[in-house]
């Protein structure tokens, strides 16, 4: 807000000048509300002014830091320039970058010497530490994989796993060297309903390998998406009767192998539930069809 400047109050009444004493008096008392008001927003004023300048001493005061942090940093960038492996028993000469090879941090030689074979990160007589990060040996390339990155701590350390290939709460899967993965709990899978349309049901291996289908009519199912061959699908279907025994039946693929080569019949009494087991190993060439279970009610 603008600086309101304070007017100036009109002549105070005195006992010298009886003649005006009144009127000045008047005058004088009159004014002092205005001048009040004026006061009171000149403090305010100066009050905002004073909260502003903390508040652009504390961005100058940050400011500062940062231009500090970034000039550290691009003193360590240019002090780590041309740095080459520190080679035990060679000679250098001060002023020489070298990196370790135990702690991967770099060394600025502060003696010129030869013949020594202790690591800069343990000779504090011939070395000085040029700032950098212990035991960092990720190449610029690899480091800015995480540019752009939004992963929280949380997120990174789901990684945390104690045994490759063995499964924890709340941690990433990951496979062992054999690349095998075990599980140490149980697993939930989905169980997936399928319809009819047209006397037609699809199987889809994508969305499960727990199916159920409540017969509305005569069906022809097909599966589709198993896994390539040499990788094994495998999956269970639950088939329902409707509640009117109507005895709906089905047509599986062609490509199910039965035992004795031959389909099952379907209960077909209200309600009977029957139960089939289905696997795959060659792409979905040959599904070897096995019942688990028939008339289960």
């Amino acid at each position: 807000m603008p600086y309101t400047d304070i007017t100036s109050l009109p002549t105070a009444p005195s006992r010298a000048r009886p003649s005006t004493f009144a009127a000045e008096g008047d005058a004088f008392l009159a004014a002092l509300a205005t001048f009040v008001t004026e006061v009171n927003a000149s403090g305010t004023y100066i009050d905002g002014v004073g909260t502003a300048a903390d508040t652009d001493a504390a961005t100058a005061s940050t400011a500062a830091t940062n231009a500090a942090n970034s000039a550290a940093a691009a003193a360590g960038s240019a002090a780590t320039t041309n740095a080459v492996a520190w080679s035990s028993g060679a000679s250098f000469t001060a002023g020489n970058l070298v990196y370790s090879t135990v702690d991967f941090k770099t060394y600025r030689a502060i003696t010129t010497h030869s013949g020594e074979t202790t690591d800069p990160s343990s000779d504090a007589t011939n070395w000085v530490d040029q700032g950098g990060i212990s035991g960092l040996t990720a190449s610029t390339a690899e480091i800015n994989k995480l540019d752009g990155a939004t992963v929280t701590t949380a997120e990174i350390n789901y990684n945390d796993v104690t045994t490759l290939g063995l499964t924890e709460a709340s941690k990433t899967v990951t496979a062992d060297s054999n690349g095998v993965v075990t599980f140490d709990n149980g697993i939930y899978e989905e169980y997936t309903a399928v319809t009819s349309s047209s006397n037609a049901s699809t199987i889809n291996l994508r969305d499960g390998t727990n199916f159920s289908h409540v017969l509305t009519e005569n069906t022809t199912f097909t599966f589709s998406n198993p896994a390539a061959s040499g990788k094994v699908s495998s999956f269970t279907l639950k088939l329902v009767q409707d509640s009117s025994a109507s005895g709906y039946a089905v047509t599986f693929p062609s490509s199910v192998d039965w035992p004795a080569a031959t389909a099952p019949t379907l209960t077909a009494t209200a309600s009977a539930v029957d139960y089939f087991v289905f696997i795959t190993h060659d792409g979905g060439t040959t599904y070897y069809g096995f019942t688990a279970g028939q008339a289960l009610g």
